[in-house]
């Protein structure tokens, strides 16, 4: 499992300066260095959906009909399973949901590669 690093959402409201070593190769001068970084400040506005999905299942609309207040819904996942994390209903993260301050929270454990070059 990769280093887990946890995210106090408030933080990402505030907007944080890129640092230098921001996945800009090595090779380039500090002109193109600092055009690089400054196209991607562009994205930092940009919404995305982030959900965390602890399990899934499938059930027919009357069933989902009788369901209330206390009702138990059997998941697919067992406890401590790892959850799904997606950016966008795309799977980018798997992690742990941690509680912070009385708060639900997720930790990543593991990140996700695109199978997309």
């Amino acid at each position: 499992m990769a280093d887990s690093k946890n995210l106090d959402l408030d933080e990402l409201d505030e907007k944080q300066p890129i640092p230098e070593t921001a996945s800009i190769p090595a090779d380039i001068n500090n002109s193109e260095k600092l055009q690089s970084i400054s196209e991607l400040e562009a994205v930092y506005d940009i919404p995305v959906q982030v959900s965390a999905v602890l399990g899934k299942t499938r059930m027919p609309v009357n069933q989902l009909l009788k369901l209330g207040r206390g009702a138990i819904v059997e998941l697919d996942r067992k406890v401590g399973e790892a959850i799904d994390i997606y950016v966008n209903d795309r799977l980018v993260a798997r992690g742990e949901v941690v509680i912070v301050d009385d708060k639900l929270g997720i930790t990543m454990t593991e990140i996700i590669k695109s199978e997309k070059g």
